[in-house]
């Protein structure tokens, strides 16, 4: 990347009195005391920016406790924050870090950040495919953490693709490629990082402010000209119910427009699993099934849905991305993109040594199949981990033979377990208990992928 800055906090220190900052030991005066900043939001005020500015600053290089920052994250998972607090806190987190530039590249650049899923693979054909039509996709990804799945280690199932690439490296390939799918540097909003592993073990992951300027401050920091959300509401989503949802979604677009991003937010179903498939190697079979002119149609429809958004968020109006499944030209850039990164298109993908089928016990209408279930399943099959730094198995996974909707007979195959480890079939058929219903001549109406749209 041309030369990404790295930028630190606005505040400055101010004469007077040193200040109690819990264990720092430094002679260094501090701006603010950090007893302060929390009184200021456990009453239920409103931060100053310069407040915002020290405390984020403070807290990254040790000047802040943990234990102050575990109070004052807990007094804004209580008391909230408005727009313009979220916003300076956002913009805090970014500037403690580098910020990618992409004004050198030829063509626009629009990127994608979804909140997880349970079979939510979407990354992996929408990236090529918004490519094929001339805009950079930027698609700085994760790994997977309980039962919602990471797009490297989907990725990764693929032989010899490796995630990490140098700045130079990735703007590299998206000139001559147009899509990227890497994990993220160190270097981008290094505070969030810091704060993120706080809040995971504090009880305030669930604080929407916090959320919000988690997943942007990473976003605006990686340089993208336009962005849009994918924001999953359901069983198998962060967000269960669409009132907070929705909230995420308005505030995260807030964030966006603020810092001069072009920003949308879809939201979307995450009550049933996307698609037919939660696991590593058999959700990038799928994906390359999409791109093949097939897959199974929710997928498709938000691949082309989240396709559209990109593409003219990016300035590419008048096309129709459902054409470049059809015609081959994502299926090319998907190519190009896997060997960019070392990887081989046409090996074969790395499948389970075992498996285990789940059968229906009556005969009817499959009206119910809940996301959150089938993600713990592939979980425990060894499809995600526990902990970071947990492996996980590349073939594991859960393969659904029905979709609610679908006609079912008692004894039919509903899903076929996949694991390396057979010992594992047990919990995850535990999981399972009462993941579904089957109505005899129910009539089913089924839930629209894209529920609303907020810009």
């Amino acid at each position: 990347m041309s030369n990404p800055s790295t930028s630190s906090s606005s505040s400055t220190p101010a004469a007077g009195g040193a200040s109690d900052v819990g264990n720092h030991s430094s002679a260094a005066v501090e701006t603010f005391d950090a007893v302060d900043v929390i009184r200021t939001k456990r009453d239920r005020g409103v931060l100053s920016a310069a407040q915002i500015d020290w405390v984020i600053d403070a807290y990254t290089r040790g000047a802040v406790a943990e234990e102050q920052m575990s109070a004052l994250a807990m007094a804004i998972f209580l008391n909230g924050m408005d727009r313009s607090e979220i916003s300076r806190w956002t913009a805090a987190m970014i500037a403690s870090g580098e910020r990618m530039d992409f004004s050198s590249l030829s063509r626009p650049t629009s990127d994608k950040h979804s909140t997880g899923g349970v079979g939510d693979k979407i990354t992996l054909p929408l990236a090529p495919l918004v490519a094929a039509y001339g805009v950079a996709v930027p698609q700085l990804s994760g790994r997977g953490l309980g039962h919602t799945g990471g797009t490297l280690d989907k990725l990764e199932s693929i032989p010899g693709w490796r995630a990490g690439l140098s700045n130079n490296a990735m703007l590299q390939q998206l000139e001559n490629v147009g899509a990227v799918i890497c994990a993220a540097g160190s270097g981008l909003a290094p505070a969030d990082k810091k704060l993120y592993a706080l809040r995971d073990v504090t009880s305030t992951v669930e604080a929407i402010p916090l959320i919000a300027s988690s997943i942007m401050s990473k976003k605006i920091a990686e340089g993208t000209g336009s962005l849009v959300l994918d924001v999953k509401v359901g069983s198998g989503a962060f967000m269960k119910s669409a009132a907070d949802a929705r909230e995420l979604a308005r505030t995260m677009v807030d964030l966006g427009t603020d810092a001069g991003v072009t920003t949308v937010a879809l939201l979307t179903d995450m009550s049933t699993p996307l698609g037919l498939t939660a696991g590593n190697a058999i959700e990038v079979q799928e994906s390359i099934d999409v791109l093949a002119g097939g897959g199974p149609a929710d997928v498709v429809e938000l691949t082309v849905a989240l396709a559209r958004e990109m593409l003219h968020a990016a300035g590419r109006t008048g096309v129709d991305p459902a054409q470049g499944l059809q015609d081959g030209s994502a299926m090319d850039v998907w190519r190009r993109m896997i060997r960019a990164q070392g990887g081989d298109p046409n090996a074969a993908l790395p499948v389970a040594r075992e498996s285990e089928v789940v059968r229906a016990d009556t005969s009817g209408v499959l009206t119910r199949l809940d996301a959150l279930a089938v993600g713990v399943a592939a979980w425990r099959l060894g499809a995600g981990r526990a902990r970071k730094e947990d492996p996980v198995q590349a073939g594991a996974g859960v393969v659904l033979h029905a979709k609610p909707g679908d006609h079912v007979r008692a004894g039919d195959p509903l899903m076929t377990l996949h694991t390396d480890t057979p010992e594992r079939f047990a919990r995850a058929t535990e999981a399972l208990k009462g993941a579904w219903s089957v109505q005899d001549d129910a009539a089913y109406e089924p839930m629209p992928i894209v529920i609303d749209r907020i810009a």
